[in-house]
Formats: structure tokens, C-alpha cells, sequence
């Protein structure tokens, strides 16, 4: 079938009388009335007559609503049950419905349900209030939030965001809400309410509503077809959409990170266009986004977007600065420390298993030290396997049973170790104070900016620094640890696994620990585990 041309098409000239205006705008209203029917077959149907072409292009107009995109989709045919949603989100949605609301499953979770990956979370959005799912559902709720309030509900160990159809943000256009009123004129009120939300979301692939009680997905902004491109686009002109809020940007860049996905040329565009807009961000959601990036296993392609969009410069100056020096003259970064550091991380996590946000710092503090003051190898490794076992006498016996071959990097390293055994608890003590040091060039600005001179092209200091004043005091903790006397340095651990419940916490002693792993998985030639299986404990 011929996909129907969107409304755009059909306006006439200037030139033409307002009467034939508006006759002509009847008539694609009337057209797309029509062409929009009930669909069950296997690509997805629409309540209200429907389905046209998925190709048609994007409109440009922004707020404009094209019907002809929505889909419904049945979760069964993509391999998604109950049994893929957690019994607390569930019993959220049941007892929503049973108190005569419609309750969905919104947004990223939605997506990565689709894709087989685990959500971070699960997000529910209901027509109640904020004040009724306050005041009669879920009375122990917290209402957050000024611009887009919502509640946080704690269940068990999970914390379940519920937002409401009713919010609008303080800076919505209500100039859109006209133009969607006028477009869906005659559509089914639920297709329309699912539509209007999603059109105040940032990605298409974020704009997906999920009832697990009928099995039914909803799309209303082409989001499944973006998915299967692997494509990252924003549901209005990207322009617009980073204009409105800048944090998108950052949304962005995190989800083509952990999903390995593109962006469309327009979002791409615009994020080099307005990667500056970030300064503007509030600093304790910038710190926020960036902890997304780096604690959710997908740490190094977030840095690696986050320099070719310009984005490190401002965020991460020190890091910036010594990626652009390490690539004069290469075309990949695969070989850096910092990288290799970064995917040692990743290894370890996930999006359903993060970190807490002072081990990314921690390690971001130790790589900047051996930058200002390279060490030798088997110093770092020394180190490094203090932290993992918790005793210099630990540390010590590991060294002598793995005397393996060992991974050198410029600048961070002297080349072939020199060290030896009777000579390394000082030189270790030496190098654990300029970490300690070091925790001033990630926390202080003007530390930070002092540090920047050692580059010959150094960027332009923003004056953003992401770590608090409490991250500070907990990184010194972590690693104020090491006196001069390493020998009577004992905080063993009770097994050599990696807590996961702790490190979400971010308790000093784990964040030691799984640093100390990714040190020496990085510097040696060969992982600690065989299987990263056999370090996981939940």
C-alpha cells in the first residue's frame, strides 16, 4: 500500500484562499483518519485504525503528531513474559490497576527489555496523581523533584520510580499541547495519552510503554525501528530537544555508549553544536550523569564519545588533556592505561550492577598520579596488590608466586622493572602517598588547573569539577590508609570476591579492593579469575 503523505504535504501556497486552507486541511485530517486502521499482524497494530509505512519521514514541525507511526506490539513475540519483570515492579502496576488507574512500564527499561539487556530500573507511569499514589496507594512514597516530580517507592531492596500522565514540566510549550490536541482529534483517549507523553520524552527509543497484564507495547515515535538501526534520535529536532535541556546531550552519549548504538546525523550534529550548553547543567545532575556513564559497565566508549564530542574537556580536563597528547600520531586508543583501566572496569559491571561512584574516582586519582610521577611497574603492581589483599605480607607473597610478564605504558611506566623486593615497601609507601596527592587534582579546582599546565596543549578549564567535598573526604579515606609503615598494614577482607551490596555502598575496603583487581588485571598479563564468574558475589 502507498504510505499516506503527512498533513506537511498537502498545505497549499500562500497564495491560495484561507477557504481552500482550510478545505484542504479537512481533508488530510479526514485522509489520515482513514488510512489509520486496526492492524493485527506481526509488525505491530494501532487501537484506532492504522498502520502506515514506518519509513515515512520525520516531521520537522516540532510537537507535530504523525498517527500513521503508531504501533502496538505484542511482548510475546520478542521473547518478553512476566517472568522478565521483577515481582516488585509488577505488584506496583497490579495495585495501581486494581485501584481503577492505568499503570505502564515507561522508558528505558522497556528498551532493554527489547534488546535482552538488564534495565537499570524499572519505571512506572499511571494516570493517578502524584497526590492519590501519595495520599492512598503508596503512603510511604517520596515525592521528589521540582521541574518533573515524581515518586520513589522503596520495595524490598528496589526503589521504583512512578511518574504521572498529569505532570507537565514547568517549561513545556503549551503551544504543543494545542497542535496535539488539533491532530488527534477523533483518536482513541488512552493511543492519546501514551502520544502525548511521548513526545515530551528526549530518544525515540526511550518513548515505549509497556502493559505486562495484556502483553501490549506501544510506540508511538517509531522507537522500535530506531532500535533495530541501532540508531539514537531525538523524538523533536535535536536542536530543539538539547535547547530545552542540555542533560540530554549527556542521556545521549550514555545510552550510544552502553548500548554500542549510533546517532542519527540531526542529533550528532547538534551535539557538537551545543556540547558547550553542559556548563549550564546544575552541577549535583551533572555529577549524576557523569556517574551513569562511568559505574554501569560501560565506562570506556562514555570517555571515548565524550572526547570526540568534545564533552572531556569540560568534564574530566585532566583526562582530556592526556588523551589528546597520547594520540598525536594514532588512530586508536585501545593501548592507553587509562583505556585499558577504563574496559577492566567495565568487565566487572553492568547496567543491574554498579559501582559506587568513588571507585571510578579512585581509579581516575591513581592513573593521575603515575601521570604527574610515572613509577615502576612492579611498584604499581606492589601496590596494586596491596589494595586486592588487604597486608603487605599478602601483597608480598602474591609478587614472589607471580613473576610474570608484565604490560609497560608511556608515560605512566619506567619500562622493565628495576624494583626489588628489599627496596619496594618504600617505594610503594612513596607512590601510595602521591595517590593520596593526587585526590586534590580530581576534587579541587585549583589543583586541577595547576595540573593542566604539564600539557603542551591543554584545554580550556571550564571550572567544573565533578567530585563534592564528601567525595573528597571519602577518596582520602580510601586511600589514607597506607602509612609509612606498610608492614603493620593489615584490612583483609574475608574473601577475595567482590561484594557487590558493599561496593554500592561504597565501602573504603571494597572500593580498595576491586580497584586493586583492576590495577593488576591492567599491568599484568593475565586476569586474576580465570572467569570474571568466579569474582562475583550478589
Amino acid at each position: 500500500m502507498t504510505p499516506p503523505r503527512r498533513s506537511d504535504d498537502l498545505w497549499p501556497s500562500p497564495s491560495s484562499s484561507s477557504s481552500l486552507l482550510s478545505r484542504l486541511r479537512s481533508a488530510a485530517s479526514s485522509l489520515l483518519s482513514r488510512q489509520y486502521s486496526t492492524d493485527k499482524g506481526g509488525e505491530g497494530t494501532a487501537r484506532r485504525s492504522g498502520g502506515g509505512s514506518s519509513s515515512a519521514p520525520r516531521p520537522i514541525r516540532p510537537g507535530f503528531v504523525d498517527p500513521s507511526k503508531w504501533r502496538h506490539f505484542d511482548s510475546r513475540a520478542f521473547g518478553i513474559n512476566l517472568d522478565a519483570i521483577p515481582k516488585d515492579a509488577l505488584s506496583v502496576l497490579k495495585k495501581l490497576r486494581r485501584q481503577g488507574f492505568e499503570a505502564y512500564l515507561a522508558g528505558g527499561c522497556v528498551r532493554d527489555l527489547l534488546l535482552k539487556r538488564a534495565p537499570k530500573d524499572f519505571d512506572v507511569i499511571t494516570t493517578a496523581s502524584l497526590r492519590q499514589i501519595k495520599k492512598n496507594i503508596f503512603r510511604r512514597c517520596m515525592i521528589v523533584g521540582r521541574r518533573f516530580p515524581i515518586c520513589l517507592l522503596k520495595i524490598n531492596d528496589s526503589v521504583i520510580e512512578v511518574s504521572s500522565f498529569q505532570t507537565v514540566g514547568k517549561h513545556w510549550n503549551k503551544s504543543k499541547e494545542v497542535d496535539c490536541l488539533e491532530e488527534l482529534n477523533g483518536y482513541d483517549d488512552g493511543d492519546i495519552l501514551r502520544c502525548k507523553n511521548s513526545m515530551r520524552r528526549d530518544f525515540t527509543i526511550n518513548g515505549l510503554f509497556f502493559n505486562p497484564m495484556n502483553y501490549k507495547i506501544y510506540d508511538y515515535v517509531n522507537g522500535v525501528r530506531d532500535m533495530r538501526q541501532n540508531k539514537v534520535c531525538t523524538v523533536v529536532p535535536a536542536h530543539i530537544s538539547f535547547m530545552e535541556d542540555p542533560a540530554r546531550i549527556l542521556r545521549g552519549l550514555r545510552i550510544a555508549a552502553r548500548l554500542g548504538f549510533q546517532f542519527s546525523s540531526e542529533t550528532s550534529n547538534a551535539i557538537h553544536d551545543l556540547s558547550s550548553s553542559i556548563i549550564n547543567i546544575d552541577k549535583a545532575r551533572l555529577t549524576m550523569e557523569v556517574n551513569y556513564m562511568l559505574s554501569y559497565g560501560a565506562a570506556e566508549p562514555s570517555v571515548r564519545l565524550l572526547r570526540n564530542y568534545g564533552l572531556l574537556d569540560i568534564l574530566l580536563p585532566f583526562q582530556a588533556a592526556y588523551l589528546s597528547d597520547q594520540m598525536k600520531g594514532k588512530t586508536s586508543d585501545k593501548d592507553l592505561m587509562l583505556m585499558k583501566l577504563l574496559a577492566n572496569l567495565d568487565r566487572l559491571f553492568s547496567a543491574d550492577r554498579p559501582c559506587h561512584c568513588s571507585l571510578w574516582m579512585a581509579l581516575l586519582v591513581f592513573h593521575t598520579a603515575l601521570v604527574i610521577s610515572p613509577q615502576d611497574t612492579l611498584v604499581i603492581r606492589a601496590f596494586a596488590a596491596l589494595l586486592y589483599f588487604g597486608s603487605w605480607e599478602s601483597a608480598i607473597e602474591f609478587l614472589k608466586e607471580e613473576a610474570g610478564a608484565q604490560v609497560t605504558f608511556v608515560p605512566e611506566t619506567l619500562g622493565p622493572s628495576q624494583a626489588k623486593l628489599d627496596d619496594l615497601m618504600e617505594q610503594t609507601s612513596h607512590l601510595a602517598s602521591l595517590v593520596n596527592s593526587s585526590v586534590l587534582t580530581l576534587t579541587c579546582s585549583d589543583a586541577l588547573e595547576q595540573s593542566l599546565a604539564r600539557f603542551a596543549e591543554p584545554p580550556q578549564f571550564s571550572g567544573v569539577v565533578i567530585a563534592s567535598n564528601k567525595e573528597r573526604s571519602r577518596l582520602l579515606k580510601i586511600f589514607g590508609t597506607f602509612d609509612s609503615d606498610l608492614t603493620s598494614h593489615d584490612e583483609r577482607r574475608w574473601l577475595h570476591k567482590i561484594d557487590y551490596w558493599s561496593l554500592k555502598d561504597g565501602s573504603p575496603a571494597e572500593v580498595r579492593f576491586v580497584l586493586g583487581k583492576v590495577i593488576l588485571d591492567t599491568i599484568s598479563d593475565k586476569s586474576l579469575c580465570e572467569s570474571d564468574e568466579d569474582a562475583l558475589v550478589f
